[in-house]
């Protein structure tokens, strides 16, 4: 039975009727139709990328540019879920007539349906901008990537101790500006479980929680994680339901040592000359 396209007013009805949301980000073409096969909501083409695919150590590297590319080849996987691709850093920071400029090129050129960007209060006006052209936009607070610098590195937000006074409250008022703004969902990454059971019950729109506790409406994760494709220990709040790194690895050792060996390719796996020359009246007569 064919399942029934994801979009955002669905996503949107999903809070309303309690029915938890399922996210992964995806960046080609593979595994995104193998996460659209499973059922996933929506795939997240993610700045994560810049992590994950190209081997930097942040996400701020990632470009416009190579965003679109991996939009387009995830748009073309995918027949159910929906699609949302994030804007990248200075994509949108600079000025809200820029934000709307790329994000108009995210739906056009790289076929995503939705985008994502991060900050909350700081960035009301941009996310407004936006959905004021009929541009769907996803929030994201708590812990935000592209501002590592600024956190001193990849840290948990709005916890009660040890963190910047008036942090939690601030963590609180991103998220209702995100909602005020216009945006149809927030992701709430990295932030207590206590705080995003808090914002889930006070805002509106769904909350997608990664590293946010059970109560958000969604949880998404990075690919790469799930799967166990990543060489180095995934984050705490991930959990790896395969290790495909050591089967890809053990896959290729194996190859190796049948080309060393000489025993790949076999017959099997080789081409035969024909017994004989077809004639050009055979060929005629479509032998």
């Amino acid at each position: 039975m064919e399942q029934k396209k994801v979009t955002v007013p669905g996503l949107t009805r999903s809070k309303s009727a309690d029915e938890p949301i399922v996210a992964v980000t995806a960046y080609d073409f593979p595994f995104a139709r193998i996460a659209d096969q499973a059922g996933i909501d929506f795939l997240l083409v993610g700045d994560s990328l810049g992590m994950v695919v190209q081997g930097n150590e942040t996400t701020l590297p990632v470009t416009m540019e190579e965003v679109i590319y991996h939009s387009r080849m995830v748009a073309r996987a995918r027949q159910r879920a929906l699609i949302v691709a994030d804007m990248p850093f200075g994509s949108y920071q600079t000025d809200p007539h820029d934000a709307v400029v790329n994000a108009a090129r995210l739906i056009k050129e790289g076929a995503a349906e939705a985008v994502k960007l991060e900050g909350g209060q700081a960035m009301a006006e941009t996310i407004e901008r936006i959905a004021a052209v009929d541009i769907p936009v996803m929030g994201h607070i708590g812990l935000t990537p592209q501002s590592v610098h600024r956190m001193g590195g990849h840290k948990v937000q709005g916890r009660r101790r040890g963190s910047a006074p008036g942090q939690r409250e601030r963590v609180l008022a991103d998220a209702t500006a995100v909602e005020e703004a216009g945006a149809f969902a927030v992701v709430l990454e990295g932030i207590p479980m206590d705080l995003a059971a808090e914002i889930t019950d006070t805002l509106t729109i769904p909350t997608i929680g990664i590293g946010a506790g059970p109560s958000c409406d969604g949880q998404i994760l990075v690919m790469h994680d799930v799967l166990g494709l990543c060489e180095s220990l995934s984050p705490k709040f991930a959990k790896k339901y395969a290790n495909l790194w050591q089967d890809a690895r053990g896959a290729l050792e194996s190859y190796a040592g049948e080309v060393r060996g000489r025993s790949f390719p076999s017959v099997e796996h080789s081409f035969q000359s024909l017994k004989s020359v077809p004639t050009e009246d055979s060929i005629a007569a479509g032998a």
